[in-house]
């Protein structure tokens, strides 16, 4: 059985008092979500206060993107060590806005999945197609390529600590959903390439995340299909009962 993981990308929201208020509320009703697993993604700047609000409680904390190098002569990045010096655990690779409005390609993605895992971060990997990629009949095409460039190399001991995010990037912020019956059909053919690629049995503890307009009236439906493991949140996240209210609709899944 697969933990449902319940992932709230903040993006470029909150100040130092809001993020860690937001922080502290989830934390302060983590408890009451043992069948989930929670995980807060903040701004960067925000990260060791978000720490901090959350204590003890059963919330983790991960990174919204990080480069490839360990270190050196590159201003603004943040690298792999960085984030585990801070007790992050999880760090979100290849989310659509960092490849379609910071041009990241499959490739860099790629090295950022590789040097996330050789500092023991758990990354979750995006993939996703665009609105004339579905319109053209080209899901399948986009996220098989995607798949196989992103996690290219990586092992199967490896790939067992990866977690697959699919997010419809027409489906982001636009208030537009997958249909349940469209997002399990990705979330199957992604099962299946891990099958071929690796095995049956890693491809069954894999989990692979929603990502798009996920909210708590639609969380339930969601969630319930057989290859959805969870998911990854925007806007609801910002919203402590909003977030905490699909974690609940995942816990009744399990």
């Amino acid at each position: 059985m697969r933990t449902p993981l319940i992932a709230g990308n903040w993006k470029m929201n909150t100040d130092s008092e809001s993020a860690a208020a937001l922080a502290s509320a989830i934390a302060a009703r983590a408890g009451e979500f043992s069948a989930a697993e929670l995980l807060v993604c903040p701004p960067s700047i925000f990260l060791t206060s978000v720490r901090d609000a959350i204590g003890g409680a059963a919330v983790g904390l991960g990174a919204q993107n990080m480069y490839h190098e360990p270190k050196g002569a590159f201003t603004g990045e943040i690298s792999a060590a960085m984030l585990t010096s801070i007790n992050a655990t999880y760090v979100i690779l290849g989310h659509s806005e960092r490849r379609h409005v910071f041009g990241e390609t499959d490739e860099d993605v790629n090295k950022k999945t590789v040097a996330a895992l050789g500092a023991e971060l758990k990354p979750i990997v995006c993939v996703g197609e665009l609105l004339e990629e579905r319109e053209a009949g080209r899901t399948a095409e986009v996220i098989r390529s995607q798949f196989e460039g992103s996690l290219a190399g990586i092992s199967a001991g490896d790939m067992a600590d990866v977690v697959i995010a699919y997010e419809p990037v027409w489906a982001i912020g636009t208030g537009k959903v997958a249909t349940p019956e469209q997002a399990e059909e990705v979330h199957a053919d992604l099962r299946k390439q891990l099958v071929d690629r690796y095995n049956a049995e890693l491809a069954e503890s894999v989990r692979i995340l929603y990502g798009g307009s996920v909210k708590p009236d639609n969380a339930a439906e969601l969630l319930s299909q057989a290859n959805i493991d969870g998911a990854l949140i925007g806007g609801a996240s910002l919203k402590a009962d909003d977030f905490l209210a699909i974690a609940q609709a995942s816990s009744a899944t399990v």
